[in-house]
């Protein structure tokens, strides 16, 4: 697995970052709003177009309360991948790692890498922006 990760610090409680994680609806606010079409969501799952080439479907597959949210394809993607969302409080602060985790052949990296590890950090920016 091929990993990309993104660590953030905000100044907010953990239950409230994490109970706005925990919601896929929520989710939408921190995509590239460029890269995304088709939204529909529910508590629990996701489904969008990306780029206009590709549909995905997530879901979550485990939450642990104020820790952590783990979320999977719906259905088969183009290549296996894992998003995992893990907080930390600290005082008044949360710490914030979102890790996307892909199974990516030589080809496959060359050509999204790049991208992934972009979005990764847009998501954790984008959850920077909404929070403060």
């Amino acid at each position: 697995m091929t990993t990309f990760e993104s660590t953030v610090t905000i100044t907010q409680p953990v239950d409230k970052i994490y109970n706005f994680l925990a919601d896929m609806n929520n989710h939408r606010q921190l995509m590239p709003a460029e890269d995304i079409s088709d939204w529909q969501s529910t508590y629990n799952d996701a489904s969008f177009n990306l780029r206009g080439m590709v549909v995905l479907s997530l879901k979550v597959d485990s939450r642990v309360e104020n820790k952590e949210v783990k979320i999977l394809p719906a259905e088969k993607p183009p290549f296996d991948v894992e998003l995992k969302w893990v907080l930390s409080s600290s005082g008044n602060s949360t710490e914030v790692t979102f890790t996307i985790a892909a199974e990516l052949n030589f080809m496959m990296k060359m050509a999204v890498s790049g991208q992934l590890k972009k979005l990764a950090e847009h998501e954790t920016n984008s959850l920077i922006f909404l929070f403060s």
